[in-house]
């Protein structure tokens, strides 16, 4: 058992929050009960996943996409109104965290898709903070392989971007969720590919362009691993019970 603005410090402490200017606000969204005992895990705060946190008598909620988006409508209605309403009847605590998530050195969503799928990190890029992660995979492999590779560790095939994906991938670079546009910075690397979450159309271009091939896993499927073992490393130091609620989003 933990309390919650116990928790709420330790947070802040291990993520860096402060390090990060976001598009939302990191860390508790929505206070519920002082005392946590069961914490749910989701990769998003939809409706479902908040029932099911609910359903098991979770006492908090922690995400990685909350709530209070950036130039979001700021109206209390619809869908949003739903959602607050189901949180604030379970005295649910919501906890969100999104770029201090991807960045973590242990926890976050890039050190641990690179667990996943078998990678070796070597160091990182991209604009500040630098989110993205460079490595290499542990043999060479055909693009065509490496796609295929994907698909049997994060359950789908991947959009893979590479003329006829012959070429062998040996250094690579990746970045989870909508970050597609980093193949600019992969490129500057001499990186033989890039994977994120999402692509683009200007993405076909610039792999073509750039030589460098791409790889778009889905944003839902390459961050459910950095929310779900935040959670545990919770459960584990203060003695949690936790259950990851997955969605199936295949986008």
């Amino acid at each position: 058992m933990v309390q919650r603005d116990e928790l709420v410090r330790y947070l802040h402490e291990l993520l860096q929050v402060d390090r990060f200017c976001d598009y939302a606000p990191n860390g508790l969204q929505v206070e519920g009960r002082s005392e946590i005992r069961r914490l749910a895990s989701a990769v998003s705060a939809s409706q479902a996943a908040v029932e099911a946190a609910a359903a098991m008598g979770a006492d908090a909620l922690l995400v990685h996409h909350g709530y209070f988006w950036r130039n979001e409508d700021p109206r209390m209605v619809g869908m949003k109104r739903r959602r607050f309403a189901t949180v604030l009847a379970h005295d649910l605590n919501l906890f969100a965290y999104h770029l201090p998530l991807d960045a973590h050195e242990r926890y976050g969503n890039n050190v641990q898709l690179a667990r996943v799928l078998g990678l070796t990190v070597q160091g990182r890029f991209g604009p500040d903070p630098e989110l993205a992660l460079h490595g290499e995979l542990p043999a060479p492999m055909s693009g065509l392989d490496f796609a295929a590779h994907v698909a049997r560790c994060l359950g789908r095939p991947p959009l893979h971007l590479a003329g006829d994906g012959s070429a062998l991938v040996r250094r690579i670079g990746w970045c989870t969720g909508a970050a597609q546009d980093y193949i600019d910075a992969a490129a500057a690397l001499r990186l033989d590919a890039y994977l994120s979450g999402e692509a683009s159309e200007r993405t076909y271009h610039a792999a073509l362009e750039l030589n460098v091939q791409f790889f778009g896993a889905g944003h839902h499927a390459t961050e459910r691993y950095g929310v779900a073992a935040l959670a545990a490393h919770l459960a584990d130091r203060y003695d949690l019970y936790h259950r990851a609620v997955e969605s199936g989003n295949p986008v």
